[in-house]
């Protein structure tokens, strides 16, 4: 069967002036379990999963699927992610890695034309950029290990949602619309997305059935559904021989890529033990290695424990955030990749002696230009890291799709999970599976495209990610959890809101709706839409601080605070991504 033939069969249904969705509620305080994402089909997905007796486990897998839905242009199953869960009654955190993983034909140069980096949006729209996805076979190790349901109960939701259809709203369009480009390219994508070229209108309900279809089979097999068999024949075929529209030569120029079967079979998710840093008597637990958040908010966070923030202006103790993040960027940079192909000096990066050197180098009057990289092998106390490489350059931040998404989730015996996951950019690789209605990652992309890096593409590599799912503890107990999207600015976004929170003490929907501010070690600091001009950043540019022209909303958080009087409070965005939506459990279950 030809490809445009294909693009045929992927079903759909439009039905024009459906009912827009009710008034979200960004935070809701209650007694039991708690969820906050940034969809409201999501939120109440995971809240009928605790209503039935599952726990925050099965109820992040429930969000997440049917975020999939909703949100299909930051997260699905073509992709992969980070997961962080507090375990109550072990009293201990644990981690699963299902990072996307580059294919076994993967090479240094992949990225690469007659030694010049080839241009990044032609990556990104290209079979070349989908790494294998990981979020399915992640799923599986959480429910098998530490959920309490299958997937056939906590996919019906989502199964729902992309049967009966939702509406699209406002930022859904917007987003459809910033991408015509890249899915006009793709038969398949075009098919389901677009009318006529252009993006869907909001008030529409948008069906997928291909999609429920993809989580009925996994749901019947489990996750060999998606590794083996029709679908990944099919996600080996998207990604090899791209579903190119015809019409003028629209993906003349997409880029085929090179998975196999085998890579497919052959991926595992990684259980990994959490990055434990303290912070003014908090416990943080981050993600480790290849999530680089983990790290650089411990060191942003051990730089800025040596300051009484609380008791400077509030312009004082910004630029030292500002300055923390900017040193902990260029450590980052330097030395932070997949742990299986290199041996970062984490414990050296994480030493509070480490971070007492590098508070030195900060100016408290002054913004300082871009940082050089640190030793922390003079504070590496691991002898399985003994070689001290040459720190690279500084050089432009590398491109990192802004564009994932975070959810959390907590139940009534106090299990508690932090999740980030994505596809990376806005509709990852713009390629959805013919047959199974799910977009493709562009999750290679995430590498360096020229070295020498220590986050240079090679295969089975797992390109570095910024995802920074955190989950914090005091005095042993959970205190709040937090994460976000945004590419490399996630890192920022959960340092500012740890600061905001602890040092400010801002109320967490106060510390999130707060503008935002991302140093990545640049010549400019990102900032949001009506920061600059704004007395605030006239306060930090008196001590040198610049700001990047172009203004984007950053990040889109979410978290949840344990209160002391026992109850639960879920937070998601009052403001940015259209507004996020915050549920706890009623008193009863």
């Amino acid at each position: 069967m030809s490809r445009s033939a294909l693009a045929l069969t992927l079903t759909f249904s439009i039905i024009l002036h459906a009912p827009l969705a009710s008034a979200k509620t960004p935070v809701a305080t209650g007694s039991g379990g708690a969820v906050a994402t940034i969809s409201e089909q999501a939120s109440h997905s995971a809240l009928a999963i605790l209503n039935k007796g599952g726990n925050a486990v099965d109820a992040a897998v429930a969000a997440a699927a049917t975020l999939g839905v909703t949100d299909p242009f930051s997260a699905g199953i073509g992709g992969g992610g980070f997961m962080v869960i507090y375990l109550a009654k072990d009293k201990r955190v644990i981690t699963i890695d299902h990072r996307e993983m580059a294919p076994a034909a993967f090479t240094p140069t992949v990225f690469l034309d007659n030694g010049k980096e080839i241009d990044f949006e032609k990556a990104v729209a290209s079979g070349a950029a989908v790494g294998v996805p990981g979020t399915v076979r992640g799923w599986h190790e959480a429910l098998e290990r530490y959920g309490t349901m299958n997937f056939k109960q906590v996919l019906a939701p989502a199964i729902d949602v992309a049967s009966k259809g939702f509406t699209v709203n406002e930022t859904f369009f917007h987003l459809t619309q910033q991408n015509e480009r890249k899915f006009q390219q793709f038969s398949t994508t075009s098919a389901l997305y677009l009318r006529g070229g252009k993006a869907v209108t909001p008030g529409t309900q948008l069906r997928n059935p291909d999609m429920a279809k993809a989580y009925r089979e996994i749901a019947a097999r489990g996750y060999k559904a998606f590794y083996e068999g029709p679908m990944a024949r099919a996600i080996v075929d998207a990604v090899n021989q791209p579903p190119v529209a015809k019409e003028a030569n629209a993906g003349a120029s997409v880029r085929a890529g090179r998975m196999t079967l085998a890579d497919l079979a052959n991926y595992e998710a990684r259980i990994r033990q959490p990055i434990v840093s303290s912070y003014r008597g908090y416990e943080i637990y981050g993600m480790p290695l290849p999530s680089s958040g983990g790290v650089a908010v411990a060191e942003a966070l051990n730089i800025l424990e040596g300051y009484d923030l609380k008791s400077m202006p509030r312009a004082n103790a910004e630029h030292l955030y500002l300055e923390a993040s900017r040193l902990a960027f260029a450590d980052r940079n330097a030395y932070l990749a997949d742990p299986e192909y290199v041996d970062a000096p984490v414990a050296g990066l994480l030493s509070k002696e480490f971070a007492a050197r590098r508070r030195a180098l900060i100016d408290p009057r002054r913004a300082g230009i871009q940082a050089a990289a640190g030793d922390p092998y003079l504070f590496q106390d691991d002898p399985s890291v003994p070689l001290r490489p040459q720190a690279p350059p500084q050089r432009a931040l590398q491109k990192e799709g802004a564009h994932t998404t975070h959810l959390t989730v907590s139940d009534k015996d106090g299990n508690v999970v932090s999740y980030t996951f994505t596809i990376e950019s806005w509709g990852g690789s713009g390629i959805v599976v013919p047959g199974y209605g799910f977009l493709l990652n562009n999750e290679m992309t995430d590498f360096d495209f020229s070295g020498p890096r220590p986050n240079v593409p090679e295969a089975g590599k797992r390109p570095r990610s910024s995802m920074t799912p955190t989950i914090v503890l005091k005095d042993g107990k959970p205190a709040f959890t937090i994460g976000s999207p945004g590419g490399s600015t996630i890192i920022t976004t959960v340092l500012q809101t740890i600061v905001n929170h602890i040092d400010f003490g801002m109320p967490m929907n106060e510390a999130i709706d707060a503008p935002r501010l991302s140093e990545r070690n640049g010549a400019a600091t990102s900032i949001e839409p009506g920061f600059a001009g704004s007395a605030q950043a006239r306060a930090l540019e008196a001590f040198g601080h610049k700001w990047e022209e172009r203004a984007e909303e950053i990040g889109a958080a979410n978290a949840i605070v344990f209160n002391p009087d026992g109850t639960v409070t879920a937070v998601s965005e009052g403001k940015r991504h259209g507004v996020g939506t915050a549920l706890v459990q009623r008193r009863g279950h």
